[in-house]
């Protein structure tokens, strides 16, 4: 089914037009972008203020230093290689654990550290950067995610999108890895997308590919039991963002790790609008409110008015009723 674009703006729907020019370019001073543009400054920015990230294991910076990099990985049982300008998931290389005979991606994908090295210097040469820049490959320790989790993801650490207004956090979701997905979690590649309860963290829809999911494709499991762990102190982390970087409108990339709890894995001001589908719900009313909202509020009373305001529940255990896309017919204003 389509919905007319009188349709989708009765039910708060917004489109990146709006999004671009009444949130991104109002409350988005362009100077900041390299705070969240990169990669590594915002990991070495979120060390600053105390935000838990991923461990740093090094980073690449010229064609020489692609020679050292058997020496940096060497000992760690599983790693990350990602540019530091990347976009969309792309150029992220995840390898799960290492043998005397090469490097094994979640698929179980043998690779060698040839195949290593070329894809760093890839990434140097801007393969994957906003603009085909050049760029930094940086060296992540392997995130030991939660457990608990593990039934709803395939293949690749599942993250929580929270997007934060002002500071406040106005709707999120959690991405999960598929097949599809080749283990990454984005959404355009075939992850699931799970709307969240800003109130508790508990699942309320499940979308793929645009349409409605109550399932994991590949692990079979259920999506209507799905609950964050320490939901309180992500959003506390994802609301904390806003001071960070001074950014009025970002989304913040979350994963859960089982020892340390919530970390943060990247931010993006210019957050995509899919969110929408998959909470099933659209963020203009939401934004309008928090509009209305005066300065000088701090983190724990944002995310508790957050949490009273925007409290949702169980959309995923009712029986499921057709609903229009939401996001081909996106209104412009």
């Amino acid at each position: 089914m389509w919905a007319r674009p009188s349709q989708l703006f009765s039910r708060g729907i917004i489109g990146m037009n709006r999004r671009n020019i009444r949130y991104i370019g109002r409350y988005n001073d362009r100077r900041l972008y390299p705070l969240v543009d990169d990669k590594l400054q915002t990991k070495l920015l979120a060390e600053k203020h105390g935000i838990t990230t991923p461990a740093l294991v090094g980073t690449v910076t010229t064609q020489f230093g692609v020679k050292q990099l058997r020496q940096m990985v060497t000992g760690h049982a599983g790693f990350v290689i990602k540019p530091a300008k990347g976009s969309g998931g792309k150029g992220i290389l995840v390898i799960e654990r290492c043998d005397p005979d090469g490097y094994i991606k979640p698929s179980g994908a043998r690779l060698t550290l040839a195949d290593l090295e070329r894809h760093v210097s890839n990434i140097l040469s801007g393969l994957y950067s906003l603009g085909g820049s050049p760029d930094v490959a940086v060296v992540e320790a392997l995130i030991n995610f939660d457990e608990t989790l593990s039934a709803y993801t395939y293949e690749g650490v599942p993250d929580i999108r929270v997007v934060i207004f002002r500071g406040y956090p106005v709707m999120a979701m959690m991405r999960l890895s598929t097949a599809a997905s080749d283990g990454k979690a984005n959404l355009h590649q075939g992850a699931v997308g799970v709307g969240l309860d800003i109130a508790t963290g508990a699942a309320l829809r499940g979308v793929q590919f645009d349409r409605t999911r109550l399932d994991h494709p590949d692990t079979g499991h259920e999506l209507a039991s799905l609950r964050i762990p320490d939901w309180h102190a992500l959003l506390l982390l994802a609301a904390g963002c806003y001071e960070m970087t001074g950014l009025g409108y970002l989304g913040t990339d979350m994963v859960l790790d089982r020892h340390r709890g919530p970390m943060l894995l990247e931010l993006n001001a210019r957050p995509g609008l899919a969110i929408q589908m998959a909470n099933g719900e659209g963020l203009r009313p939401r934004l309008d409110l928090i509009e209305q909202q005066g300065e000088g509020v701090g983190p724990e009373q944002r995310v508790a008015f957050a949490q009273r305001h925007f409290a949702r529940r169980g959309v995923l255990c009712r029986p499921h009723q057709p609903r229009p896309s939401v996001v081909a017919s996106a209104p412009s204003a």
